[in-house]
């Protein structure tokens, strides 16, 4: 059986997440989506918990999608599911410099293989930093991430949305 496994902040999870998922989904036997506390990020805008329900409910159509949240060493987790590959997508070139270093060090430090799926144009701008923001101050992020999603940030930022 083949194994994906999807690491991310998913802070908030987009639809350019959901179609890295939606397309690894039909390479891998499983899909695991590990949501990560990220020290490196800024305080995240939903707890491991929250982002967890999120990328269930947005996922939920798609068959064999476990969904984890860790705070370990990436590598640590691809061991523990027994991940064939760790699937990363890509927006843009300046995404992959940053990524093939992760893929180098994590190769470097278990052998599993890195798999890159580069987004559609239509989701090549979308960046969880952006929908953050937008959605701070009463934007609309709804085109831009799965109802579920728009629903909680709806929540949390419930200026200016109706």
């Amino acid at each position: 059986m083949t194994v994906g496994l999807i690491p991310g902040s998913f802070d908030p999870f987009h639809n350019g997440h959901l179609e890295v998922v939606e397309r690894a989904a039909h390479i891998f036997d499983e899909i695991v989506v590990a949501a990560i506390r990220n020290p490196q990020k800024s305080e995240a805008l939903f707890d491991l918990e929250e982002r967890r329900e999120m990328i269930a409910e947005s996922c939920a159509h798609i068959p064999h999608v476990r969904i984890v949240s860790i705070s370990t060493l990436l590598v640590n987790v691809a061991r523990d599911v027994e991940a064939t590959a760790i699937v990363k997508g890509l927006r843009a070139v300046s995404d992959f410099e940053s990524e093939l270093q992760m893929a180098q060090m994590n190769r470097s430090l278990s052998g599993v293989e890195t798999l890159f799926i580069p987004t559609s144009s239509s989701h090549s701008f979308i960046a969880s930093r952006l929908l953050r923001e937008v959605a701070r101050y009463g934007g609309d992020v709804r085109p831009f991430v799965p109802a579920a999603v728009a629903k909680r940030l709806e929540h949390k930022f419930p200026e200016g949305h109706e």
